[in-house]
């Protein structure tokens, strides 16, 4: 491609959704150079998305933004299952992850809000997110990324890049540019979301589900009372072409056994659902995150924070390889790691959400009898809520296949989310996270030799005093456990050998991102 390079940066993120500026935000925070476009010339004041599970607000506790997310939003304390007009399930979700996260909730923070967030971190930080600017093409040569952008005023400039990270949506150009396959399908249904005003029994903070023979219709409640997302199906039969839809077509069937009388519409949109994934999220110096690696259905509120999910795994590789403290070959556990689980996530999705839409009578069967009666018994049986909130936050999301898990001690594996052990105050096992380091963590007493060599490596060595409790939680006393910068444990050893905590740290060059090595 050639031609003179305006500027350079270590990572160019191309796409300022949640996926690129959670992306941008981590990197900075580790001290990594990055430069952020977006071809919309300013960001979207409507949104789709709306859920934050609590994975990701105990991921972004390690950046002191777990609590303005949470203050800005509603918790989602409990959602109902409707059929036909009648109510199946309540079920509560505070006691759902009760002693099994600090966040034991979903939450309710729109997209839109949500970005505008992100945004002003990154700002408070000197990251400015380049609005108007378009990525017209690039190449790899010579070890890095050679960018040719379209400005806002329409002239051209380029920007050399050690990495380039693709988080530009579903029509994703970098996608398209590095001819990657997207298979899957979309669905027939077009749907709508609405930003309401109304009142009315439903209105009453909580989720709701209904479910009928011809129509869908979930509600999410927002900060304000009395102000509510509304997500529907709109049927084939709409007399209009779907860019002409508006309110006036939606079916108020569902709407009005339901009990809602909405006042206003503030905004009005619909779209289709596609089920999709990549099938490769890197090639060379590029990945791909977010929708532009894999897109699914609404259920379960599961695509924002996958998204996110990406970024974080991929953020502290990049890191860790920028300062030379990994050997690049960290680099390539991040496609393994998150392409397994956007397949299942796709695949589990696509099977759920076919069963609440299709028309067919075996799917009519499973969604207005036998869906609705399953999570009415996961409302009474503390076991199935444990699995259902488990499931829906992301928490039982692990990485056991991958080349950097080893290990087993207690009840975990090498690979899984590090068990959380409340302790007193805001004090609890998570607390250390917020170094954004690999970190060694012993409940009970360290040996003389583990301690030695941490000392020796510089590795934060974590030592809490046991508690059954931690038992409960699946820990294994005086156990060591390396934990790695996202909170997954990387390796698990009962002995807590100091030998093999050398070897896994030797075989993957991995030295402790110190911040004083941090430019």
């Amino acid at each position: 491609m050639g031609g003179a390079t305006d500027r350079s940066t270590d990572v160019l993120i191309i796409g300022a959704g949640p996926t690129g500026l959670v992306l941008a935000l981590w990197l900075t925070h580790l001290g990594v150079r990055v430069t952020i476009i977006d071809r919309t010339a300013q960001p979207g004041t409507t949104s789709r998305a709306i859920a934050v599970q609590a994975r990701t607000l105990e991921l972004y506790r390690q950046i002191d933004l777990a609590k303005p997310v949470v203050e800005r939003g509603r918790r989602a304390v409990a959602a109902n299952v409707w059929v036909a007009g009648n109510k199946r399930a309540h079920i509560v979700f505070g006691e759902l992850g009760a002693n099994v996260s600090p966040f034991p909730y979903a939450l309710i923070f729109p997209q839109d809000e949500h970005e505008r967030l992100l945004t002003d971190r990154l700002a408070a930080l000197g990251i400015e997110v380049e609005h108007g600017t378009e990525l017209l093409d690039f190449d790899e040569a010579g070890g890095s990324i050679h960018a040719r952008l379209k400005r806002a005023d329409g002239s051209t400039g380029a920007c050399d890049a050690r990495y380039l990270a693709g988080c530009d949506g579903a029509h994703s150009s970098v996608r398209e540019k590095l001819q990657l396959g997207f298979e899957g399908g979309t669905y027939s249904h077009l749907f709508y979301v609405a930003d309401a005003q109304a009142s009315g029994a439903a209105m009453n903070g909580e989720v709701h589900v209904a479910l009928d023979r011809a129509d869908f219709l979930a509600i999410f409640p927002l900060k304000a009372d009395g102000h509510a997302r509304l997500v529907g199906t709109v049927r084939d039969t709409a007399p209009r072409p779907q860019q002409d839809l508006s309110w006036d077509d939606v079916s108020e069937r569902v709407i009005g056994w339901m009990g809602i009388h909405v006042e206003r519409i503030n905004w009005f949109s619909t779209y289709r659902v596609h089920h999709r994934v990549a099938e490769r999220f890197r090639s060379g110096a590029v990945f791909l995150l977010g929708d532009a690696a894999h897109v699914h259905s609404p259920v379960g509120g599961q695509g924002m924070n996958t998204g996110i999910g990406d970024a974080i795994n991929l953020a502290w590789k990049l890191a860790a390889v920028l300062h030379a403290r990994a050997s690049p070959s960290l680099l390539d556990s991040y496609e393994p790691e998150r392409i397994a689980f956007a397949r299942r996530l796709v695949a589990t999705t696509d099977q759920v959400f076919t069963a609440i839409t299709s028309p067919g009578t075996i799917a009519r069967v499973l969604r207005l009898r036998i869906v609705p009666t399953l999570l009415s018994l996961a409302a009474r049986f503390a076991a199935l809520r444990g699995f259902v909130f488990r499931t829906v936050s992301q928490i039982s999301l692990n990485y056991r296949q991958s080349s950097l898990s080893q290990g087993r001690s207690g009840a975990v594996h090498g690979g899984d989310r590090l068990p959380w052990v409340p302790g007193s105050g805001n004090e609890d096992n998570f607390s250390p996270l917020v170094s954004l380091d690999w970190q060694a963590h012993v409940y009970g007493e360290p040996s003389p030799a583990l301690q030695t060599l941490c000392e020796a490596r510089q590795l934060p060595l974590h030592v809490f005093a046991w508690r059954a409790q931690m038992r409960r939680c699946g820990l294994q006393r005086n156990a060591l456990y390396l934990v790695r910068p996202d909170g997954y444990v990387a390796l698990a050893d009962d002995r807590a050998r100091a030998s093999v905590l050398a070897d896994y740290l030797d075989t993957r060059k991995l030295v402790p991102m110190m911040k004083s090595a941090l430019p």
